[in-house]
């Protein structure tokens, strides 16, 4: 048995999303639980447990999508979503335990190698983009923390 937890799962609870008015670009499937339940998957995700591992599910839903009567679930959160669960696991004193989590547990899991190539973090702020272009016209996907400092910055080795 293995679990994936996204990012978003790991820093927000349903209060972020629904507590001051609807923010849909936190709707995602499972939906965003408890402060309780995010907790508790924060110390999952920061365990060590090899059963545990990284599953952004990042959708870059158009913005039309996201804001439609029948609102898509999923959060883009692909261009940040390495540096955000590195802050997680920074703040839970679990840096250690990041590359398994990121990096081997998924492939150990499927039975797969892990991918040779590596990154570097390095702790040093820089701003998320707002917004990517998708397929359509005039169409934008909201980043994830977009327009938002990031704590992290990935450097290619």
């Amino acid at each position: 048995m293995g679990a994936t937890i996204t990012p978003y799962h790991l820093t927000h609870n349903r209060t972020d999303w629904l507590g001051w008015g609807n923010r849909p670009y936190l709707y995602c499937m499972p939906v965003i639980k408890t402060e309780a339940d995010r907790r508790a998957l924060v110390e999952a995700a920061t365990s060590g447990d090899p059963w545990f591992f990284l599953g952004t599910d990042s959708a870059p839903h158009p913005v039309a999508k996201k804001l439609s009567t029948t609102g898509a679930a999923g959060v883009f959160n692909a261009p940040v979503a390495i540096e955000q669960y590195t802050k997680v696991f920074e703040a839970a004193g679990a840096l250690d335990r990041l590359e398994g989590f990121t990096s081997l547990n998924g492939p150990r899991h499927y039975g797969l190698a892990p991918n040779a190539e590596t990154i570097t973090l390095e702790r040093v702020a820089w701003t998320a983009p707002e917004a990517m272009d998708v397929e359509g016209p005039d169409e934008r996907a909201l980043i994830y923390r977009g327009g938002e400092q990031i704590e992290w910055r990935v450097v290619r080795d």
